[in-house]
C-alpha cells in the first residue's frame, strides 16, 4: 500500500464522524437476509448493516474479501464478467472485469485490500459525493474514491454488495435480466476525466473571450489615435499594453490541463 493509500484510509478512519440517523441512508432499511451466503460464502450481517445502512466514514476490515469464510475471488466466475448488486435494495453497483482481465481486477483489490472497481466497471446508480464518499441511488454505503496514478479507484465494503438481484413481478430474474435496467445508462464517468474536461472548457472560454476583448479594444484606440494623431506605433503599444493587463494567463501545475 503506498503512502497515499495509507494517508487516505487513515484520514477516513480517524476522521471526525456524526451519528446517523437509520433513515438517513438505506431509505430507512437493512441489509436483505440473503447476504449472509453470498455465492456461497459466510458474510457477517451485523457488520453489514453498520457499514452500509448506520455509517460514513468506516470501513469492512481490510482483507475482508480474502478471509477463510469469504475467499470472494475463489467464487467468482474467472472467465465472465460479474454484476456484483446493492446489499439492500438489489440494484447492479459494478460488473468486473471490463477493460482489464480478471486476473488484474483480482490483484489490484488483493492489494489495496477493498474490492476496487474502475469507472468502466460502475453502473449510474453509483453517486460519488463531496469528499469521494460513495453510495448507491438507495442510500447504500458503498466505500470512497481512493485515485491512483491510473485514475479514479472504487474501494468499496464487498458486504455492501454481496445482494442479490432485483425480483420482478416476485420472479427473481437471471444475471442478465436483472442488469437490463442499466442498459440504457451509461458507466458512471471518472471525476478525475470531469474535472480536466471543465477546466479545458473553463480555459477555452477565456481564451476566446480574450481575442474578443483585444480586437474591441483595438478599434477603441484606433479611433481614438486617430483623433488624437497618435502613431500607429503609439497605438500598438497602447493596445498590447491594455491586453495585458486584461487578461493573466496562469501556468499549468501538470499535464491534465488545470490551472493553478
Amino acid at each position: 500500500m503506498n503512502f497515499n493509500t495509507k494517508s487516505a484510509l487513515f484520514l477516513l478512519l480517524f476522521s471526525p464522524s456524526t451519528t446517523i440517523a437509520e433513515s438517513d441512508q438505506c431509505d430507512g432499511g437493512h441489509p436483505m437476509d440473503s447476504i449472509v451466503d453470498f455465492l456461497g460464502a459466510t458474510i457477517d450481517y451485523e457488520l453489514a448493516d453498520r457499514i452500509c445502512c448506520n455509517n460514513h466514514v468506516f470501513a469492512e476490515p481490510s482483507g475482508y474479501q480474502e478471509e477463510s469464510q469469504v475467499m470472494l475471488f475463489d467464487r467468482l466466475d474467472p472467465n465472465a464478467e460479474n454484476t456484483f448488486y446493492d446489499s439492500v435494495c438489489g440494484i447492479p453497483l459494478f460488473i468486473a472485469p471490463r477493460g482489464r482481465s480478471f486476473e488484474d481486477f483480482k490483484k489490484e483489490s488483493i492489494k489495496h485490500g477493498w474490492p476496487s472497481f474502475r469507472p468502466e466497471e460502475t453502473l449510474s446508480d453509483v453517486n460519488i459525493l463531496d469528499g469521494g464518499r460513495m453510495e448507491s441511488t438507495c442510500g447504500t454505503h458503498l466505500g470512497h474514491n481512493l485515485p491512483d496514478d491510473d485514475g479514479d479507484r472504487y474501494c468499496i465494503d464487498l458486504v455492501c454488495i454481496a445482494g442479490s438481484p432485483l425480483e420482478f413481478n416476485g420472479v427473481a430474474p437471471d444475471e442478465t435480466v436483472a442488469i437490463a435496467r442499466e442498459i440504457d445508462a451509461s458507466p458512471i464517468t471518472s471525476t478525475s476525466s470531469e474535472e480536466t474536461s471543465g477546466n479545458n472548457s473553463v480555459r477555452n472560454g477565456i481564451v476566446l473571450f480574450s481575442f474578443v476583448g483585444i480586437a474591441f479594444l483595438s478599434l477603441v484606440a484606433y479611433k481614438r489615435g486617430r483623433s488624437s494623431n497618435q502613431s500607429e506605433h503609439e497605438i500598438i503599444n497602447s493596445n498590447l499594453d491594455a491586453f495585458d493587463d486584461k487578461v493573466a494567463y496562469q501556468q499549468t501545475d501538470d499535464q491534465t490541463g488545470e490551472l493553478i
